[in-house]
């Protein structure tokens, strides 16, 4: 899917910090927790609760955080449809993993299981 590029620099500039609280807002109205939250986050990108933090007091844009963060191996399992756009469609990476993010919140507040979410093999 091609994006255009205004769409790719709002990305790009809009900051983690003014996107944070809707994802925390959604996913504890659907009875999650901000931990189970942190936990995606740190799944997708390697960061810990404290960095997590950090990020959220900054002025950190998307483009940065993902500069900074280290993509998880089987973050390309993750597919579907999110905000109107096929995952595995999107050719910008950044706008790719954006949308990433969004559909393990989406699919977290939607109750999934955290094994699914998370992508873990089945043993």
């Amino acid at each position: 899917m091609k994006v255009t590029e205004a769409h790719i620099n709002r990305i790009a500039t809009m900051k983690f910090a003014s996107v944070y609280p809707h994802y925390v807002t959604k996913v504890e109205k659907k009875g999650r927790t901000i931990a189970e939250l942190h936990e995606v986050i740190n799944w997708l990108t390697g960061f810990n609760d404290s960095k997590i933090k950090e990020l959220i007091e900054s002025t950190i844009t998307f483009e940065t955080f993902f500069e900074e963060a280290t993509l998880h191996s089987n973050a390309h399992l993750i597919k579907g449809v999110i905000c109107g756009y096929r995952i595995e469609e999107i050719d910008n990476e950044l706008t790719r993993n954006v949308r990433y993010l969004d559909k393990l919140v989406d699919e977290l507040a939607k109750g999934r299981k955290m094994e699914k979410i998370l992508r873990k093999e089945k043993s």
